[in-house]
């Protein structure tokens, strides 16, 4: 902790900064800052999950079916354990978790970088990520946070052969979000790369971590399954009741081809350059850092899972927010940079994510 500070206090500042504009926007155009951060689009779903359980759905006219059975139960179940705890609201609860989830999250995030690359690029990552222009997620009642915090303190287990930690974490990433399975597959690529280096000589702890790590996400797939009738295909049939399915970016592709052939939201064109950027910076990491095997792995396959989903085009950077390894390159290279630049970019992005944010919720029309 004492080392991670600076880094911690740079990030609280970052996000600290970026719910003062929009709270102030907010006040501005007549909304509340807090129904913003914690009812706001996905935000609605978990707490309505967290107060009455599950069994909600919505037919729109178009054909969408939209079943609370596509959101994992993890972060539901402990805002209902908050709200039984304390007298506070789902939505409150919801905020108070993200918060310190967040904390936790860019702790785990100092800790891998610094194991990788020294404390100068682990603080700069971590204030990377706090700056990010989607970044108000973090700060909002979404699982994101949540997911984060149990990855990068899995990779860091993963790193430090902790392997029974890494396990258990990447069972609980698995709990919180679909692409929750990234942690998973990370855990089970390093154990089998110490499976081929050993010569198939490894601990009752490596083949326990291994065991435990798609533990979560698998068990709440085959509960969906087992409540809609369907042990292996249900919870995929739910998320292509939303639209969302995967199909290697044949659905991105149509969707940027028509977005290009005329005007479009400002929103979707931030989203294709956040994504853009992030298939460009996993290449960097991938062929000129060459990082640990866990790392590139975990990010791999969230860029995978973001680039080719089809569904809602505007969340593809909320769905790269948790890669935090895509970073590195930056993070790298503005600690090699002269202090003048590096103080620029720094600034350039607290403005943009800064004011990115506060349209995303006040102004677009769109999902986050």
């Amino acid at each position: 902790m004492h080392r991670a500070a600076p880094a911690l206090g740079l990030f609280a500042a970052a996000r600290l900064t970026g719910t003062l504009a929009l709270a102030l926007w907010a006040w501005h155009v007549g909304r509340s800052p807090r129904a913003l951060l914690a009812t706001s689009w996905d935000s609605d779903w978990y707490i309505r999950i967290a107060a009455h359980g599950y069994g909600r759905t919505l037919h729109w006219p178009n054909g969408m079916v939209q079943s609370d059975l596509a959101f994992f139960p993890l972060y539901p179940g402990l805002v209902r354990a908050v709200t039984t705890v304390l007298p506070v609201t789902g939505g409150t609860a919801g905020l108070l978790l993200s918060w310190l989830a967040a904390g936790a999250a860019a702790w785990g995030v100092y800790l891998v970088g610094e194991r990788l690359y020294g404390r100068p690029t682990a603080v700069v990552l971590v204030l990377l990520w706090g700056l990010l222009p989607h970044s108000v997620v973090l700060t909002m009642a979404y699982t994101e946070p949540l997911m984060t915090a149990f990855a990068a303190w899995s990779l860091y287990a993963l790193l430090t052969h902790r392997w029974l930690w890494a396990g258990t974490l990447a069972a609980l990433a698995g709990l919180s979000r679909p692409n929750g399975i990234a942690v998973a597959a990370a855990v089970l690529a390093t154990v089998a790369c110490e499976l081929w280096r050993r010569r198939g000589r490894v601990s009752g702890r490596m083949w326990a971590a291994a065991a435990l790590a798609p533990a979560g996400w698998l068990s709440y797939l085959l509960w969906v399954g087992a409540r809609r009738g369907d042990l292996l295909g249900g919870y995929f049939a739910v998320q292509d009741g939303w639209s969302s399915r995967f199909d290697l970016g044949a659905g991105a592709l149509l969707f940027v081809r028509g977005m290009l052939k005329g005007p479009t939201q400002f929103g979707f064109a931030m989203a294709l350059v956040i994504t853009a950027a992030g298939v460009l910076l996993f290449a960097l990491l991938a062929l000129v850092e060459r990082p640990p095997l866990c790392v590139l792995v975990y990010t791999g396959v969230l860029v995978l899972i973001a680039v080719g989903g089809s569904g809602f085009f505007e969340s593809k950077p909320r769905f790269l927010l948790p890669a935090f390894p895509l970073l590195l390159p930056l993070a790298l290279a503005l600690t090699r940079a002269r202090p003048r630049a590096a103080i620029v970019v720094i600034t350039a992005l607290a403005g943009l994510s800064s004011g990115y944010g506060a349209y995303m919720l006040l102004f677009a029309h769109m999902a986050l």
